[in-house]
C-alpha cells in the first residue's frame, strides 16, 4: 500500500498539517499539543485502515476479474449495499452477465454454423457423387447415345439443384443476417397471390389440382412484394407437392384493425403430427417429404414472413389436408 506514490503523498500533507498543528498548540499549552499530536495520530491511523480495507476489497474485485478472463463466469461480486465499492461491485456484476450471455450466443452461433456447414456438405454430396458417376460413363466410347442423353440431362437436372440449393442459401443467411432492407410499400393481397400462383401453374395443370381465391381487392399489408411473393411460391410448391392428383388449393385473405391474414389450405395427405414442430426448421424432412426435398423452402418462408412483423403458424391431420395461417400486424403508432 505504502508503495503508492499517491497515498504517500497523502501522508505527507497530513503529517504536514499534524505538525503545524502541533507546533500551533505549543504556544497555547503544553496539553493542547499532547492533544492535537493525539488527534493527528488517530486520523491518519484510521485513514490507513480505512485505506488498507479499500486495498483488500480492490484486490478481491481483481481476482474476481482474472477469474472473469480465465472463463469463470459463475462468481457473483455483488454485495447490495451503498458506497462507490458496492455500486462498482454491482456493475462489474452486470458486465459478467452480460459477457456470459454474449458468450453463449457465441457459442450457440458456433454449434450452428457447424451444423449448417454439415447439412449443406450432405446435401451437395450427393449430386456431386452423381454427376462423378455420369461423367465417369460418359467418358466411355462405347456408351449408348440414349444413355448419354439420359446422363447428360441428369447431370443438368443435378446441376440445376446445386444452383437453386446455393441460392436459396445465400438468401436464407442474408434475411437471418438481417442484411436485407425489406422494403414497406402497400401490398394489396390479390395481386400478391396471383403473382405467386405463376410458378406453380404448370404443376397445379399437370397433377389437374384446382384453386380457389376467396378474398376482398382492397385487402393490404406493409411489406415487401418481391420477397412475400417468394415466401407464398415456397408455401404453394409445398401444398401442390402433397396434394394427390384432383386436389384442391384454398386460398383466402383477410384484414382487420390488427393484422392482415392469408390463409393457404390443401386437403392433401397432411404432415404427420411429431413433424409439425419442426417443418420451418432448415434443412428438415418430414416422413412424407419427397425424394428431391431438401428442406429449404418453408424455412424460407418463415424467416421472410417473421422478418415483416409477421407470423406463420400450420395444422394438419393425415389425409384431411395442411392449412397454413399467415398474419402480417399493423404497426402500432
Amino acid at each position: 500500500m505504502l508503495r503508492n506514490r499517491e497515498i504517500r503523498i497523502l501522508l505527507l500533507i497530513m503529517g504536514s498539517i499534524s505538525l503545524a498543528g502541533g507546533v500551533a498548540a505549543a504556544f497555547i499549552s503544553s496539553v493542547a499539543a499532547a492533544l492535537v499530536f493525539i488527534m493527528s495520530i488517530l486520523l491518519m491511523g484510521s485513514s490507513l485502515l480505512f485505506t488498507r480495507w479499500r486495498y483488500r476489497e480492490l484486490e478481491k474485485l481483481s481476482v474476481y476479474l482474472r477469474e472473469i478472463s480465465s472463463g469463470n463466469y459463475s462468481l457473483d461480486a455483488r454485495d447490495n449495499q451503498e458506497g462507490e465499492l458496492s455500486i462498482l461491485k454491482n456493475d462489474i456484476y452486470k458486465v459478467t452477465l452480460m459477457l456470459s450471455e454474449q458468450r453463449s450466443l457465441l457459442q450457440r452461433d458456433k454449434t450452428g454454423l457447424t451444423d449448417a456447414i454439415s447439412d449443406i456438405s450432405h446435401q451437395l454430396k450427393t449430386p456431386l457423387t452423381s454427376m462423378t458417376v455420369m461423367a465417369d460413363l460418359l467418358s466411355k466410347p462405347d456408351l449408348p447415345p440414349a444413355k448419354r442423353t439420359e446422363f447428360t440431362r441428369n447431370i443438368r437436372i443435378q446441376l440445376e439443384r446445386i444452383d437453386w440449393l446455393v441460392s436459396s442459401l445465400l438468401k436464407l443467411s442474408k434475411i437471418e443476417e438481417k442484411t436485407i432492407q425489406f422494403k414497406k410499400d402497400q401490398v394489396f393481397v390479390n395481386k400478391l397471390i396471383q403473382k405467386a400462383l405463376e410458378p406453380v401453374l404448370i404443376p397445379l395443370e399437370i397433377k389437374d389440382q384446382t384453386v380457389t381465391i376467396k378474398g376482398d381487392d382492397n385487402v393490404s399489408f406493409v411489406g415487401d412484394f418481391k420477397w412475400t411473393a417468394e415466401a407464398l411460391i415456397n408455401i404453394l410448391k409445398n401444398g401442390v407437392e402433397h396434394t394427390h392428383e384432383g386436389g384442391s388449393i384454398a386460398i383466402s385473405f383477410s384484414e382487420n384493425a390488427l393484422f392482415t391474414e392469408i390463409i393457404i389450405a390443401d386437403n392433401g395427405k397432411g404432415i404427420p403430427k411429431e413433424d409439425l414442430p419442426y417443418i420451418f426448421k432448415r434443412f428438415y424432412k418430414g416422413k412424407n417429404a419427397s425424394e428431391g426435398s431438401i428442406g429449404i423452402g418453408l424455412a424460407m418462408a418463415y424467416s421472410i414472413i417473421a422478418s415483416q412483423n409477421g407470423v406463420i403458424d400450420v395444422t394438419s391431420s393425415s389425409d384431411k389436408g395442411t392449412q397454413f395461417r399467415i398474419k402480417f400486424y399493423k404497426q402500432v403508432i
